[in-house]
């Protein structure tokens, strides 16, 4: 496994990076966002990314990393002193995996890279098997989608969904972990021609709970921003 540390103190990168190869991971490092962006990203199995930089910030280069193709999957663990609950939610909200804060726990760090890694390992292999032979078909456990046929089926009984809960529950499940805000949902899920309140949302999202049994309580609801497909 590949990680970068992106951290404007040298002292910090030189840390996890010792710590992490002692781990048998391979380790690079860059002190600025500037520096990381030069670097081939799409190769790191997982990006260890600090806050407040120079010029560019780290929840900066995190949204160019999720608006490029080659690194939208990327996964991120943010590192900061910025432990409030807005800057968390803020760099959640972005598609970070995972948030540290400073000062570091070694400890800490190492079992939240492994949880990460195993994470995103575990999702990519089962969206291996799952599109091998069919691309049109997503599972997670016991939910099964048929892109193809617009089917769902919960712990193999097929459920009836309207048009807006499939394309809910499909969103949702094909960006695990990743928080959607309800404007976002609207111009993605909605047809573009149809003016509707972001309540809307939430009412579509209580109901395709209720229709997909105990995989409900995995869509959670982040306060002040949006909702997510928590794996």
């Amino acid at each position: 496994m590949k990680i970068l540390v992106v951290d404007d103190e040298q002292d910090i990168c030189e840390i996890l990076q010792f710590n992490l190869e002692t781990e048998g991971y391979e380790v690079d490092t860059a002190n600025s966002a500037e520096e990381a962006m030069m670097k081939p990203l799409e190769n790191y199995d997982l990006i260890m990314l600090d806050v407040m930089m120079g010029e560019m910030s780290g929840f900066q280069m995190a949204r160019k990393l999720k608006d490029n193709a080659n690194t939208a999957d990327l996964p991120i663990i943010f590192i900061t002193a910025l432990d409030d609950e807005d800057n968390t939610a803020k760099g959640l909200n972005l598609g970070g995996d995972d948030y540290i804060s400073k000062p570091l726990s070694i400890k800490e760090v190492k079992a939240r890279v492994r949880a990460v890694l195993r994470r995103t390992t575990q999702h990519n292999k089962q969206v291996d098997d799952d599109t091998d032979n069919n691309d049109n078909i997503v599972r997670y456990l016991g939910i099964e989608i048929n892109d193809e046929l617009k089917t769902v089926s919960v712990d193999g009984e097929v459920v009836a969904l309207t048009k807006l809960e499939y394309e809910l529950l499909m969103l949702l499940l094909r960006n695990p972990n990743r928080v959607f805000g309800r404007d976002e949902m609207l111009h993605l899920c909605w047809p573009k021609d149809v003016m509707v309140l972001n309540r809307t949302v939430d009412v579509n999202i209580t109901r395709l709970r209720k229709k997909i049994g105990q995989y409900g309580d995995n869509i959670k609801t982040r306060i002040g921003y949006g909702y997510f497909f928590k794996e």
